[in-house]
């Protein structure tokens, strides 16, 4: 009682404080945030014809009034939210890099042009699939206009992630980010029962990597007497003979971030949810969460565990060179196409995670310009993806529906062909330059052995992209080929966006390479 009594007088004694907010750092964050909100007074009080244009011009208008806040704030180095946020180059850099995906990602889950039943989504999710109520709404028209509040909670979130400066705000940002890619995963309006099963298993196992953060958080925390990254930093170096429980600790809170990346051995969901989800969500979330998650994985390893490096470095080595290994020699057993993507994406993750384990600004800046490339890429990707239709009118995913494909559409596969080269590395495309730096940074820092398993994985993931290709161009069509349906304005936006800049940063990555390195690093 007398201890409780303490407690009680010391926190009546402290004085109340009244934060204070910089309401120009979190300009970005609070214009998609509020975004959501509106969104969510529109389905409540527009009829339901208007609720489909009000929600576009909601949802492009304040993205684009976000991509400006963001601009507006280049060179700003300052922390926000009392200390909760850090807002400095990298951090700018990846929120800019969320929003742009995120208009390319609305961009195709607003097309309605590719299946004769409307869009990709369910014309009611609470609906049982095949059920009377279900055909009832599709034939009446109905359109799930209430993904556009999840989409921008859920870009929200991505923009908290990477620029959150302590460990409750990346809670935080961590759920607002997920929640809605659970529910719109599960929306799909072809093969409902497989989109719901996709929804299912994410929700489950990211429910566990939440609590393996919140384990982790709650150690640091105990450990530390602060949830602060830069106290955390303090702490580390100044007990540097009380690691048992600390290890524990980083080991909880990285899985939980590494689950968000796909890395090995948390990457179970990711087949799984690429290929039941609605293909436009499938790209969004691929591209637009990968940028946002090693956001905050880099944060939290360079300002928070920074004095911890060589304590921490080993565990991802392990990590890092079983998912470049599993990722590539899982894909190449693959028949669907959006499996294949899902496993190129794990191997893709452990590609970057070199550059993260090089622990250095030139790790930084090539973690941060791969991650860049490979979300334009795999934007381009799900945008042909949505378009290969089969006879149905469904998506044509299985491989063998795919061959003699260059032959009627040549266009449409050159440019797939062009996304596929990328995604191996071959020169003159982003993708060559995003694993030339993070080779380069890993090499600088030591780390060879670990950049020759990356070159034998990368010679391993070419054979299944180049099996693509080959199949595309060197196969006779048969009465199984899948035909390429011609999208609106919305997917031709996003597939010529994510073409150019796979393109123009494997012939010009300079400019963009600048950008990252004047921009500094985290923080501290």
């Amino acid at each position: 009682m007398n201890a409780v009594a303490s407690v009680v007088r010391t926190v009546e004694a402290t004085p109340w404080v009244m934060p204070t907010l910089d309401y120009t750092l979190l300009a970005p964050i609070l214009i998609v945030l509020g975004a959501g909100v509106v969104s969510v007074l529109f389905e409540a009080f527009l009829p339901r014809s208007a609720r489909r244009p009000a929600q576009l011009t909601l949802v492009f208008v304040s993205l684009v009034a976000a991509l400006i806040a963001v601009i507006n704030l280049q060179g700003s180095r300052a922390t926000a939210g009392q200390g909760a946020l850090a807002i400095d180059g990298p951090g700018l850099i990846l929120q800019g890099t969320v929003v742009v995906i995120a208009i390319l990602g609305a961009l195709l889950m607003a097309e309605r042009g590719l299946d004769p039943s409307g869009d990709a989504f369910a014309a009611r999710a609470s609906s049982l699939p095949g059920s009377e109520d279900e055909r009832q709404f599709t034939a009446r028209g109905y359109f799930q206009t209430e993904i556009w509040a999840f989409f921008l909670f859920a870009v929200g979130g991505m923009m908290l992630f990477p620029v959150a400066n302590d460990l409750l705000m990346m809670f935080v940002a961590l759920e607002v980010m997920s929640l809605p890619l659970y529910l719109l995963a599960g929306m799909a309006r072809r093969r409902r029962l497989l989109s719901q099963e996709a929804a299912l298993k994410y929700f489950v196992l990211g429910a566990f990597s939440s609590a393996f953060f919140l384990y982790g958080a709650a150690l640091l925390y105990g450990f530390s007497g602060s949830i602060s990254f830069p106290e955390i930093a303090t702490a580390l170096s100044s007990k540097t003979g009380e690691t048992g429980l600390v290890l524990v600790a980083i080991g909880l809170v990285v899985a939980g971030l590494l689950f968000k990346i796909g890395a090995v051995p948390f990457h179970q969901w990711v087949p799984d949810v690429y290929q039941g989800a609605p293909t436009p969500v499938t790209g969004f979330m691929a591209a637009a969460v990968k940028v946002a998650a090693f956001g905050a994985l880099l944060r939290l390893l360079y300002v928070a565990l920074g004095g911890m490096r060589w304590d921490w470095t080993p565990m991802l080595w392990v990590i890092a060179a079983l998912t470049m290994l599993v990722g590539a020699i899982l894909a190449l057993t693959q028949t669907d196409m959006k499996r294949m993507i899902a496993y190129s994406s794990i191997a893709q993750a452990g590609f970057i995670l070199v550059g993260v384990i090089a622990a250095s600004p030139a790790g930084l800046a090539g973690a941060i310009f791969y991650v860049i490339a490979y979300s334009f890429t795999t934007i381009g990707v799900f945008a042909i993806i949505s378009m290969v239709r089969d006879n149905n009118n469904g998506e044509a995913t299985h491989l063998s529906k795919w061959a003699g494909l260059g032959r009627t559409s040549p266009f449409i596969a050159s440019l797939f062909a062009i996304f596929m080269l990328a995604l191996a590395g071959i020169p003159l495309t982003s993708g060559f330059i995003g694993k030339f730096s993070v080779f380069t940074a890993a090499i600088s820092a030591g780390e060879t052995w670990l950049v020759i398993v990356a070159v034998v994985a990368s010679l391993i993931a070419a054979f299944f992209y180049m099996r693509v290709v080959v199949l595309m161009f060197f196969s006779e069509p048969t009465e199984a080929t899948a035909t390429v349906e011609i999208p609106s304005v919305f997917t031709t936006i996003a597939l010529a966006a994510g073409a150019t800049v796979t393109v123009l940063l494997g012939i010009f990555p300079q400019p963009l390479l600048d950008l990252i390195l004047n921009a500094g690093v985290f923080i501290r």
